[in-house]
């Protein structure tokens, strides 16, 4: 944060004189002016994001963040939905300079995806991502529809912290039954010729979770427990803090009237998010990763 805080002060120093030359000058110089206007956007992101920061303060808000994205009702078109979807929380991360890394990949039949679990590794990316979890509602013409006919999809997103050695999680293995299977999709000849994907059923909790992305056994089985390790963390977070169960109820049915969020392309452009009532026409930003204001809204209004 010290680091944070030294870096834009020499920001705000170096706007400050700036703004200096350009009085200075009879006739604007346009090379000083983008520049200045560079450094005003990269002041404003880090503002925001120290706003959004204030307002976080659970045990995990500082980790990394598990995503995992479920395609709903709508068949290929809930398919295609949820890979939107991932590639929004992609672009999100990108933007703020985190990485991303695909735990689990598994296709639709005809298009898009089924599910997807990633990992986004960033300072407070589980903090501000933990707000994403619910269902996510798409309308629009539909690109499969041959009539062009408007069509309403639904892909569910669930979000976990990753657990460091710091929070103890523990794990009975005679609780765990691991499976072994051949990987699907792409992924290369060893991988979709070789049993190297994992699966773990965690008996007590009946929680199940499954990797396949990486080339060898034991690295896709490092990946589940990991996932499983955030999975059990947030289930316990849950049950210890009852007024906390909007995720639980969130994990209904992924269908119309349970979304937290509806993406409106045709007939008109809106995103609007139905805890907070925050929206925006800006549709195309917010599916290239502008996330952010829907963020400090629902932080601001504590939705999770």
């Amino acid at each position: 944060m010290l680091e944070e805080w030294t870096q834009s002060a020499g920001e705000l120093e170096e706007l400050d004189a700036l703004i200096s030359l350009l009085a200075e000058e009879g006739e604007p110089d346009m090379e000083l002016l983008a520049e200045a206007g560079e450094l005003v956007e990269r002041i404003e992101k880090w503002l925001s994001a120290l706003k959004r920061k204030s307002l976080m303060g659970g045990e995990t808000d500082e980790n990394a963040a598990i995503v995992m994205v479920h395609s709903g009702a709508g068949g290929t078109e809930s398919n295609d939905w949820t890979a939107m979807l991932f590639r929004m929380y992609q672009r999100w991360g990108e933007n703020q300079g985190f990485q991303v890394n695909v735990m689990d990949h598994q296709p639709g039949e005809e298009a898009g995806i089924k599910s997807a679990t990633f990992e986004i590794i960033g300072p407070y990316a589980y903090g501000n991502l933990k707000t994403e979890t619910g269902v996510h509602r798409l309308v629009r013409l539909s690109p499969f529809d041959q009539a062009k006919r408007r069509h309403t999809s639904f892909a569910s997103v669930f979000v976990y912290p990753e657990i460091d050695d710091s929070i103890r999680i523990d794990i009975n293995d005679a609780d765990l039954k691991i499976d072994t299977f051949r990987a699907s999709g792409a992924g290369g000849q060893h991988v979709n010729t070789t049993d190297s994907a994992i699966r773990i059923t965690h008996a007590p909790s009946g929680i199940v979770v499954q990797c396949q992305n990486e080339r060898s056994q034991h690295k896709n089985k490092a990946t589940a427990m990991k996932i499983l390790r955030a999975r059990l963390y947030e289930k316990e977070r849950q049950e210890r803090d009852a007024e906390k169960n909007q995720q639980n109820a969130q994990k209904q049915q992924i269908a119309f009237g349970s979304q937290i969020r509806s993406y409106i392309l045709h007939p008109y452009q809106l995103v609007k998010d139905h805890r907070t009532e925050y929206e925006t026409g800006s549709t195309q930003k917010v599916l290239d990763g502008g996330l952010d204001d829907f963020i400090e809204q629902a932080l601001l209004m504590k939705v999770v």
